[in-house]
Order: structure tokens, then sequence, then C-alpha cells
């Protein structure tokens, strides 16, 4: 699939639409026909750019519903699709009639296929694979056509079973090796892919300890069996879920088919899902820690939560995908591959205390296992966090914030605006020259937090614009106060959204910060709103009918510029691992255009006198630097790595190619050896806290280990100490202005 994975976002604005603006009634019998009716009207009404329900849209949804229930081409065979072709451009008259045929015919076949699948690889598998022969399968589903009949379609199954067989025999041939040189791996490297294309990456260093009790190897042919046995369970389990997924499950998927061809952020959320949503809104997360979504039948983290059990594990980091779930007391892990989320996210949540092993392709392309320990999310570590910075005998501070948070209840209770106030006046109180403010990884939250933020390092002026059908209106900062009028750097990468993407944008149009980073940030520029559909109706006796996240704004920026696809370019551009990996807005299906309004009236901030000079000597420092190099030559490599579609299912070649990938990732080991020299300190308020939590302590001197490797805030100190003031006198740095 074009796109790798979606990353979701918090809504800027979570509101009820109004439904003033309409006297329709929707009063079929039928829930899905009243369903549809009723969702496309409101995209129709409400949506910031609503689409022409014509026949490219009835193309459109035709091609992403066929490949949305059978990515991987593995069910539907050349005869199905011959016949689903009939309705290509029908599908929007059907949408304005409320008929139901090209949905009731593709779902109705799918089951039908499901039910051939299920009984062609207990066939399959119940014979040995010959890991001899020289066999390669492509793994380009984009570019495969469909089976031209059921004996071509198990062909198919037969190989990509074969694959799967291989890479898990190749696992457990390892292993066995190990344990006969004594020791044992707690993280096996796997390149098990069930239903998805496979790269070759580096694998995890492995811990290896003592084997403590007696080893008996086995047979070639018995690690061959054991793996077959492993892939026929593990495909089990996945059609015992299958067969609870009822008609209203894939009438779910069909009606964001539909959703989605107006944008990728509109969606529909069915009751389950609403919930679900509701509970991500009000932060009270538990598990693993992070935050998940199923697109192109992958479960993809979209996010890490701070705090949480994948975060603390240093193990997990957005766009990896879980393949596999085994529990603790399990033998054999279940594939998740295609299976709904809701089932996915039971099988990976579980009661605090107890592990999960989760099967993991990592976003460089390795697969590996990865064990984690159950536990509840402590949200303290999602705030924002300061750290003080000595370099020679000069100081800075850094203040790293993960999202734009507030509280729902209360916006005055706690948000992240008073919090970042709250420690500027801490570092200055410590005599701090220059200030980083990192949005690295964040992927935005309550805007009128961006707002108030910005407006700690401006006397007033306007932040954002916002436009919705014909009107616009401008976000400003009425404070004359002014927390930090000193220097400052704000940090960003690929996943700095949404917020982030405003409020470094107000901060670089006003010349009162130098942005450093990636190229562009992600790129979001659209606001939601989710509309609960039970408002619609007078009478309901259906039940619960869901909600529909819809796109109605766009923000831009103070200078007329839409955030939209272009995203923040950073003044000062440094590669990392993602520079050469397709995750932006602009990487979407659907995206709204990037375009532009009228700029507001502001007036460009005069403190610096060196301000472009500044950026220029940075920029000259980076075409230098050798480490930079060498990060910017491994993102190239992981993003040729994922470009490898062919694989070889022969296991000396199979083996071959994983050795080789391992000797090429050799090089780029002293990526995370580097040292940027700077001494990290946490504030005196935290340290007197830490001497009554050894949890806080611990947290913080990993922060701080971490952040030595970091050459991003090396490059950012760098640039602090090159910016020179006007405003000030020497020797002194601002105060708060009432």
């Amino acid at each position: 699939m074009k796109k790798n994975f979606k990353v979701l976002f918090l809504v800027v604005f979570v509101s009820v639409a109004s439904c003033s603006f309409t006297t329709k009634e929707f009063n079929d019998p039928d829930k899905d026909k009243l369903l549809l009716d009723l969702i496309t009207y409101v995209l129709q009404k409400g949506h910031y750019d609503p689409k022409d329900i014509n026949d490219q849209f009835s193309a459109d949804v035709y091609e992403n519903f066929i490949n949305g229930l059978d990515p991987l081409k593995r069910y539907f065979i050349a005869s199905d699709i011959a016949e689903f072709s009939k309705y290509k451009t029908e599908i929007d008259d059907q949408i304005k009639n409320k008929d139901l045929s090209f949905f009731d015919l593709v779902y109705g076949r799918f089951q039908e296929r499901m039910e051939d699948v299920k009984k062609i690889y207990p066939e399959v598998l119940s014979k040995p694979f010959d890991f001899n022969e020289k066999e390669t399968i492509n793994v380009d589903y984009d570019k495969l056509a469909y089976a031209e009949s059921k004996k071509d379609l198990k062909a198919r199954w037969k190989q990509q079973l074969k694959f799967t067989t291989l890479s898990g025999y190749y696992d457990l041939v390892e292993d066995q090796k190990n344990k006969k040189k004594g020791i044992t791996s707690s993280e096996e490297a796997t390149d098990n892919d069930i239903e998805g294309d496979t790269d070759f990456s580096k694998t995890d260093k492995k811990s290896k300890t003592e084997a403590k009790e007696p080893f008996e190897p086995k047979s070639l042919e018995e690690l061959e069996k054991k793996s077959r046995e492993t892939t026929k369970n593990s495909l089990d389990e996945y059609f015992d879920f299958t067969k609870d997924l009822e008609r209203k499950d894939y009438f779910s998927i069909y009606l964001n088919t539909i959703v989605e061809e107006y944008d990728p952020h509109s969606n529909y959320f069915a009751p389950p899902e609403k919930d679900r949503f509701d509970l991500q809104m009000s932060g009270k997360l538990e598990g693993i820690g992070a935050r998940l979504q199923k697109k192109n039948d992958y479960i993809t983290v979209i996010e890490v939560i701070g705090g949480g059990p994948a975060w603390r594990s240093e193990k997990i980091e957005v766009g990896d995908a879980i393949l596999k779930v085994k529990q603790e007391n399990e033998d054999d892990a279940v594939s998740i591959i295609g299976m709904r989320i809701d089932d996915a996210v039971k099988l990976i949540k579980g009661p605090k205390g107890t592990q999960v092993t989760l099967t993991i392709k990592n976003v460089d392309g390795t697969i590996s296992d990865k064990t984690l320990t159950r536990d509840i999310v402590e949200l303290e570590e999602t705030y924002a966090k300061s750290s003080f910075i000595e370099k020679d005998d000069r100081k800075f501070g850094l203040i790293n914030l993960p999202q734009f948070y507030f509280d729902m209840e209360n916006y005055k209770e706690r948000n992240a605006a008073t919090d970042v106030k709250k420690e500027i006046i801490r570092l200055k109180e410590q005599g701090m020259e220059g200030l980083v403010l990192d949005l690295r990884d964040n992927g935005g939250g309550s805007l009128r937090t961006a707002v108030d933020i910005a407006g700690l390092f401006i006397k007033k002026g306007p932040v954002v614009q916002v436009a919705s059908a014909g009107n616009k209106e401008v976000l400003e900062d009425k404070d004359s106060e002014v927390v930090w009028d000193g220097p400052l750097v704000i940090l960003v990468n690929e996943l700095s959204a949404s917020a982030s993407e405003i409020l470094a944008a107000a901060m670089q149009d006003y010349k009162r910060a130098i942005i450093i980073g990636s190229k562009q940030t992600y790129g979001k520029g659209t606001v939601q709103n989710v509309i609960d559909l039970n408002q619609w109706l007078r009478k309901n006796d259906m039940g619960d009918l869901g909600a529909l996240k819809i796109t109605s704004q766009k923000f831009y920026r103070v200078n007329g510029g839409s955030t939209q696809l272009e995203g923040v370019k950073s003044d000062v551009v440094m590669p990392d691992r993602y520079s050469y990996i397709d995750i932006g807005e602009r990487d979407y299906p659907n995206p709204l255009p990037y375009d532009k309004i009228d700029a507001a009236k502001y007036t460009v901030w005069d403190g610096y006198i060196d301000y472009d000079e500044t950026i220029q000597k940075s920029k000259a420092r980076m075409a230098q630097n050798e480490h930079l190099t060498l990060i910017d030559d491994n993102a190239k490599w992981i993003r040729e790595r994922r470009d490898e579609k062919e694989v070889n299912l022969n296991y000396k070649d199979y083996s071959a190619d994983i050795d080789k990938r391992k000797q090429e990732t050799k090089r780029f080991e002293a990526i995370d050896k580097y040292d940027n020299h700077l001494t990290f300190e946490s504030l005196p308020y935290e340290t007197a806290l830490m001497k009554q939590d050894t949890t806080l302590s611990d947290k913080r001197k990993r922060w701080h280990k971490n952040l030595i490797k970091d050459m991003y805030i090396e490059e950012a100190i760098n640039v602090l100490e090159d910016l020179k003031l006007n405003n000030i006198k020497a020797g002194k740095v601002a105060d708060i202005k009432n």
C-alpha cells in the first residue's frame, strides 16, 4: 500500500455540531440505510470541503473498499473483481438512493472466500516444506494481480505459508544454535510476517545469560514441523476471531471508506469506537501505554504514551506494526494481522503486572519480539518537564513538551501553557541564558494552549488564523506579559503536528525563534469536530448510532500560508531516521490541499541582531558534521530496506540475507554512542521531590542519559550561543513584565 501507516492525532476542537442547518428527517427503518443517508448528509453540509459524489467518487470508494477487505489479495479472485466492476461508477447513485447492492455483493463474496481459505491452509501445512528449493516471494502486493482461479489462490497461499514457516524455522534454528553454546536470548530477532511485506535490518542486541535447564537438541525436521504447527495455530486463532465478526462490523468499514474519501481525518465511529475515542481524549490510558490504529490489515503504533510500559521499555516507537501477541502463560503467539482493532486491543491489554510478548515490525524493517509488563500509564510523563544545561561557563534551559494538554473540565486547573510558564520561571531563577523548547514527536492537542504558549515569548499579536465555510477568525495573544525574551530555539521533527506546527510557525513568522529539525513537520493543518449522530433523530429505537468526526476548519499561519501538507520548514535541517519514510499528511490518501489566505497584521520581533547570520552559521556546521552524515546515510539505508520486495524462500539464501543486513548495520552503531559533552541537571524543586520518589529519579536519570546522546540538543545550544540580543543589557536576561 502507498501509505504504510496513518497517524491520528488528538483533535484540536471537540464539539457537538448544531443540527440547525437542516429540517430533513431521517426515519428509514433499515439502520444501515439510515446511517448511510445521515452520514453522507452531514458530510455534505458540515465538511470544510465537501466532495462531489460522482463517478470518480464512486470509483475511489470501489477501489478502497475492496482493498480494505483484501489488501494483500489473498481472498478475492479475478472473476470476483470482474463481477464487482460493474458497480465501479454506480456507487455514487447507490449512496444517493440508499442502495446497498455493492456492499452486499462484496461482503457476501468475502465471507465465501474466507471459508475457502479455511480449507486451504490446514491442508498446505499438513506437509513439510522444502527449504532447499530456489524460490522467492514478491511482497509488493500493490502490483500483484488477483489469482485467476481457486487453484492459483491455493498456490499463492502455499507460497506465503512457506514464507511464514521459513521465518519461524530460522528463529528456531538460531535459538538452538545459541542453546548449544550454553546461552539464551531474551529478545530473539525474528522475521515473521504472515501477511505483510518484509524487510531485513538490524536485529536487537541480545542479552545473553547462562542456560539453566538441560538442553536436548531437535532435528531440523522436528524444528520445521514445529514451525508449521505454530503457523497453523496462529491462523486458527485468527479465523476464530473473524467468525465473531458481524455484518455491522463490515458495514462500518464500508461507511468509513466513504467518509475517508473526504479527507484522512474524517471518520465514522461505531458506538464502541466512540467510547474508545472519548477515553483517549480524557487521558485515561492503561495497558502497554500506546495508541494503536488499524490500516491495511496492520495494527500500528501511532503514539507512545510517556510513562507507560512501552515508553519505559524503550522498545516500542511510532510506526511500529504489531504482528503477533503472546500471553505469558501461552506457548504460541496469535497473529493479529487482519484482526479487528477491538479484538487486537483485548489481546494486548491485560491486568497490571502481567506480561505480554509482542512480535513487532519496527520502523527500520527489523522484526523482533518485545516483552512488556502491563501497567497503568503514568500520565505525569505526558506533562512538560525541564532540564538545566551547562556548557563551559554558560547556562541554558530545556523544556520538553510531549503534548498540548489541558483539563477538559477546567482549563485553568492544569494545562500545557501554565506548566511551560512555571518551568521558564524556574529556569530563569537558575540563570538561564537561552531556552530550547523541544516539540519533537508532539502530535498536538489544545489550540488554546498553543496560543497561550506563544504569548509567553511575544508581547501581543496574532498567533494563528482559523478558516471555516467562508469565515476567518484570528486567534491572538492579548496579554502583554512576556515571560521570556531571551534567545529561543524550537526543535521539531516529522511527527510534530497540529498545535506544534501552529506554535513553531508563529515563532518562525515573528522571527522570535530559530526552528531546528526535520526538513518539514507533519503537515496537519485541519480542525475536526465530533458529532453525535443520535441527536439527529427525534425518535430512535435503533440503539446507539455512534458519531462522526468531521473536518470543519483549516489553520493558517499569521503570514497567510497553511500548515496543511507543507508543515513548517525548519530553518536548520537535521536528518533523522524518519527523513525518507512516508509518514506525513502529504502521504495520506485524500488530504485537503495547501492554500493561502491574506496575512494577519503582525510585527516581526526585533530582539535579535544576527538572526539570519546565526541560521547560516548553523547550516555551515551541519554541512561539515560527519555524525549527521552518518544519520542521513542510516535514514537512506532504512528506506532502501523498506523498499525491498523480493524475499528468498531458500533457507541458505534467506539466512545469508539476514547476516548481510546485520553486517551492514554495524557502521551505524556509532549513532547510539554519540556524546554531546553537555551537562544536564534537574531543577532544585525536582531534586527535592526525587529524594522521596525514586521512580521520578530513575525517569530523569534515563532522560538525561538519552539527552547526552542527542546531537540536536547540542546544535540547539550552539545556536543559542550564537544569537545576540539587542534589547537587554549584557549579563541580564528578561524579567517578567506585568
